[in-house]
């Protein structure tokens, strides 16, 4: 029997794997959490033999909190399954431990599949994981100031803020802003958060 503990901040997509599993022979939920903390936690009483986690949590990340468990419990396998597909967040995930990666949007089975691999101490990465125009940070050259803004813009917080935090006008950030995503190619506010949400792992 596979044991698995699920981390994952919506209880509805924690319900679904849960009810995914019901059919699966072999595999059995020994606990769920809905934060890194309380996932560290739970592997430490119930040290399953693998863990599904999710890489924004709060309190502790996916991320974070696979660094950690790879360090205290080396047999277990840990599975990121998350909404996002840039190459920065499945490098850092297959850094801190991880052996396998799958996209929300895949389908259950995909999941059940990563699990059996990876029990058998195999890699599994979601072949719906594309690189293609992906953005590296070797490609791209940002100065010390426009990686301090990007960790900001990574941290949740407004122009105004930033230029709050570094003694610095608005309009400067929202100039080094515009210079980031031109460097990086992207168009969009949603696009430039999200990729500082990724990339502030790495500041």
């Amino acid at each position: 029997m596979i044991r698995i503990v699920i981390a994952e901040d919506h209880q509805s997509v924690i319900d679904g794997i849960k009810l995914a599993f019901e059919y699966e022979e072999g595999i059995t939920v020994v606990g769920e959490a809905q934060d890194g903390e309380v996932l560290l936690d739970i592997v430490e009483k119930k040290q399953p033999e693998i863990v599904i986690t999710d890489i924004r949590m709060p309190k502790c990340d996916g991320i974070t909190a696979t660094k950690k468990i790879k360090k205290l419990f080396p047999n277990i396998q840990v599975i990121a399954f998350s909404m996002f597909d840039q190459k920065e967040a499945i490098d850092q995930m297959k850094e801190a431990g991880a052996s396998g990666y799958v996209m929300k949007n895949s389908s259950l089975k995909k999941l059940v599949e990563a699990i059996q691999e990876v029990s058998k101490k195999h890699y599994f990465f979601d072949d719906a994981i594309t690189t293609k125009d992906l953005v590296t940070k070797e490609e791209i050259i940002l100065s010390s100031r426009e990686k301090e803004i990007l960790r900001l813009i990574g941290e949740g917080k407004t122009s105004q803020q930033i230029a709050d935090e570094l003694f610095i006008g608005k309009s400067t950030v929202d100039t080094h802003r515009k210079n980031i995503l031109k460097k990086m190619n992207i168009y969009g506010k949603t696009d430039l958060i999200r990729f500082a949400v990724e990339r502030k792992y790495d500041f």
